[in-house]
């Protein structure tokens, strides 16, 4: 779509079709080697621990050896769409419409 050696600028070319520049310069980091083994095992911890998130599952990853932050579990979880059973804000509120019978 966009070619580099055109007669067009990159960015006259990107505003064309309404493409940000920064998406054509962008070029995605491969992932490690190590990535799918850590996913895995975040994924086996959930089942275990349904109700940990991001905070919990970095813990019980560090006590089993990995070396691994917070921000680094929970991409993979936003990847695979895992997150934590818990209770959520608000969840004990009625609707507005909703009828109340005596």
């Amino acid at each position: 779509m966009i070619d580099r050696d055109h007669g067009l600028s990159v960015s006259r070319q990107a505003k064309v079709p309404g493409i940000s520049r920064g998406s054509v310069y962008y070029l995605p980091r491969p992932a490690s080697d190590a990535e799918p083994a850590l996913m895995r095992r975040i994924d086996g911890l959930h089942l275990e621990h349904p109700f940990a998130g991001s905070r919990m599952l970095e813990g019980l990853l560090q006590a089993e050896g990995h070396e691994v932050g917070r921000l680094h579990v929970s991409t993979p979880m936003k990847r695979m769409a895992i997150e934590a059973l818990c209770r959520r804000l608000n969840t004990s509120k009625p609707a507005p419409r909703h009828k109340v019978y005596p």
